[in-house]
């Protein structure tokens, strides 16, 4: 896995432990390319972060800090030797915990765009949606999720298609 493009173009990170799925790099660039707009100075949350690779390239792209939550000991070795390989310390805080309590305690205002790629098939993609629904969190929801993994509809929802994988993006109301 590497950084696909910004300051940290090229640089190797670790990928995920096993039985983790990382986001394909022609997802990740199609992501962070509808992203670019927003990101300069951009407070970044990433949710299932897994090796960090989505937040990571937000940081390389211009963002201003990146929120890494990940539940798992073994991916959050992983996430904090990317940190560390990529200089990125004073820019990231990494968080153990459960990403959908997380987002329920997160005060309104604290990110500008949060990046979510969830276990497919684990019902945790609909669950998040439904949260942000709710109590939006950050003014953009990004979620990767499987064709065949529905979100709930909203007006201010939108979807691309890359193969198998769907990029689902939810706007706050104003």
């Amino acid at each position: 896995m590497r950084i696909i493009a910004g300051r940290w173009r090229g640089h190797p990170i670790q990928a995920p432990p096993a039985g983790t799925r990382p986001t394909a790099d022609r997802v990740r660039e199609a992501w962070m390319s509808m992203l670019q707009p927003v990101l300069p100075g951009a407070r970044v949350l990433d949710l299932f972060a897994g090796s960090g690779a989505l937040g990571l390239e937000t940081l390389s792209r211009g963002a201003r800090h990146a929120t890494f939550v990940e539940r798992s000991g073994q991916a959050l070795r992983t996430l904090r030797s990317n940190i560390r390989r990529l200089g990125a310390e004073e820019q990231t805080t990494v968080v153990k915990a459960d990403a959908l309590r997380y987002v329920g305690i997160v005060e309104p205002g604290s990110f500008d765009i949060v990046l979510a790629d969830p276990p497919y098939d684990s019902g945790q993609a609909a669950a998040l949606a439904q949260a942000f629904l709710r109590s939006p969190f950050a003014p953009i929801l990004w979620i990767e999720h499987r064709v065949d993994d529905p979100l709930p509809g909203s007006p201010t929802a939108e979807t691309r298609r890359y193969g198998d994988t769907l990029l689902t993006r939810y706007l706050a109301p104003e």
